[in-house]
């Protein structure tokens, strides 16, 4: 869904480049749309893109404007890593997304032999890491743009001073980002959207890269949020997903503050809007305000992540969380009680320096207490530069692989027994789309996040329909369409 409804071919491109955002990235644009329509001319098709996204949501959202800039640029585009330009949204939270990123990069190099007029850019988490940006230097020098997670709105610009210049670009932003509204996206659904409410990070973990590659928090105001909230329910979007890496403390960098559980009553006020959910959540900053909001809520969904990362209180202390073993207990117990239809998920993650057969033990002791619906499980993953890296003690890989198989085993048993309690209900569904494996079949979400399999007409895509959850397969249900009102 692409929504947009700038006049590009009104630009005066004599002039010189506006300084002000976002006239600025539109000129930039402009100026692509000129230089795609003569290569189109000149090679007989229309210039292609690939956009490959790596990370979590908030990736995935970025990855909407950055393909909404190449389309309004005037590039079509491409599945294949063959295209004209291929740009990776990169993520740096483990080492195994660098190195598929590396793996990506040694095959595209070949692909850019075929093509010598290919273009290939880098962006986001990872890109943020010195070390990294001097990786690519020296062993991957065919790649033409190198940009960082703060500066996403710049595509346009670097783009064009990589085509006017023919040298490779670099440009990474450190301290406070520049928040540039009204730019385009080109959103992967019609009936759902991201909507990002805050940027950056300051809780510092000690095992994690993300407030070093993303900086400290900043805050959207209210009012440009609910702007595009309005926006998005104009254009048929009827769930919004609101992203930060803490929604729990929003709103504390504006000059007015605003709580997050007051932005969230602010946007159920929007007419269209049908369902609102939110990640990720804080343990420490969750307060009795927004427990009460979501439950009194017709639209926020039945679901919430909480993570986590140890049940150990020692490790908790070493990772830096600030609360402890017995402060999560009594807020999922509170969770629970206020919201009983509530689904509760989680992140864990297993191996952290220092971890004894003890401390893990208090982790499975959570997850048994807390019968969590649904958990990703990660093996500690050492990143340079983060406190972790330098703590005494790591954990052997052979008692974390043991560890962490023992605790997948223990989460898929909660969680399966966790989605045996819906089986015979009838739920409201959103259809997201066809099912992947089941010709005639569709694949929607219940507002608890849970994914559910039926058979059915493919107009039915982007409603809500009643589905009768008729078997529980553990972490999916299959269902029949239900004629019976909730």
């Amino acid at each position: 869904m692409q929504m947009t409804a700038f006049d590009y071919d009104s630009v005066d491109l004599s002039a010189l480049p506006p300084e002000t955002e976002p006239a600025r990235q539109r000129y930039f644009i402009a100026r692509l749309r000129q230089y795609t329509a003569r290569e189109e001319k000149r090679r007989g098709r229309k210039l292609t893109f690939c956009v490959a996204t790596f990370g979590c949501q908030m990736n995935a959202h970025d990855s909407e404007k950055l393909r909404g800039i190449l389309k309004e640029s005037g590039f079509a585009e491409s599945e294949s890593e063959q295209a004209d330009f291929v740009l990776y949204n990169t993520c740096t939270v483990r080492e195994n997304a660098d190195q598929r990123v590396y793996g990506r990069l040694g095959r595209i190099g070949s692909f850019r032999k075929q093509n010598p007029d290919m273009m290939i850019a880098l962006c986001g988490c990872m890109m943020q890491e010195e070390h990294v940006r001097e990786k690519l230097r020296k062993s991957y020098p065919f790649v033409d743009i190198i940009f960082g997670n703060m500066n996403n709105y710049k595509l346009a610009e670097l783009l064009a001073e990589r085509i006017d210049s023919g040298k490779q670009v670099i440009d990474i932003i450190r301290g406070s980002r520049k928040i540039v509204e009204d730019l385009p996206a080109d959103h992967k659904y019609s009936f759902k959207s991201g909507l990002n409410i805050m940027y950056g990070c300051n809780n510092f973990c000690s095992y994690c890269i993300v407030p070093y590659v993303t900086g400290r928090e900043q805050s959207r105001t209210p009012e440009d949020i609910l702007a595009e909230a309005r926006n998005l329910a104009a254009n048929g979007v009827v769930e919004i997903m609101l992203l930060g890496q803490n929604v729990n403390s929003y709103g504390k960098t504006l000059e007015h503050p605003v709580t997050f559980a007051e932005l969230l009553r602010r946007v159920e006020q929007i007419e269209g809007i049908r369902r609102i959910r939110f990640m990720t959540s804080h343990p420490k900053d969750l307060s009795d305000e927004l427990i009460d909001v979501m439950k009194h809520s017709e639209k926020i969904c039945r679901h919430l992540h909480l993570p986590l990362q140890s049940g150990s209180t020692r490790i908790l202390e070493a990772m830096n969380r600030h609360y402890t073993k017995e402060q999560y207990l009594a807020l999922a117990e509170k969770i629970r009680r206020e919201i009983p239809d509530l689904a509760l998920t989680t992140d864990i993650i297993v191996g952290f320096p220092g971890e004894t057969e003890e401390d893990f033990l208090e982790t499975i002791d959570v997850v048994r207490r807390v019968h969590f619906d649904g958990a990703f499980t990660f093996i500690y993953s050492r990143r340079s530069g983060t406190p972790a890296a330098s703590m005494e003690n790591q954990v052997p890989a052979d008692v974390v692989k043991d560890r962490f198989d023992r605790l997948l085993a223990v989460v898929q048993e909660e969680a399966s027994a966790m989605c045996d309690k819906g089986e015979g209900s009838v739920r409201e569904v959103l259809v997201e789309g066809k099912d992947d494996h089941e010709e005639g079949w569709l694949s929607g979400r219940l507002s608890n996040n849970m994914l559910v399999h039926f058979e059915g007409n493919e107009n039915l895509i982007g409603s809500t329909v009643n589905v009768r959850l008729a078997e529980s397969k553990g972490f999916y249900y299959i269902g029949t369409l239900s004629p019976i009102a909730i």
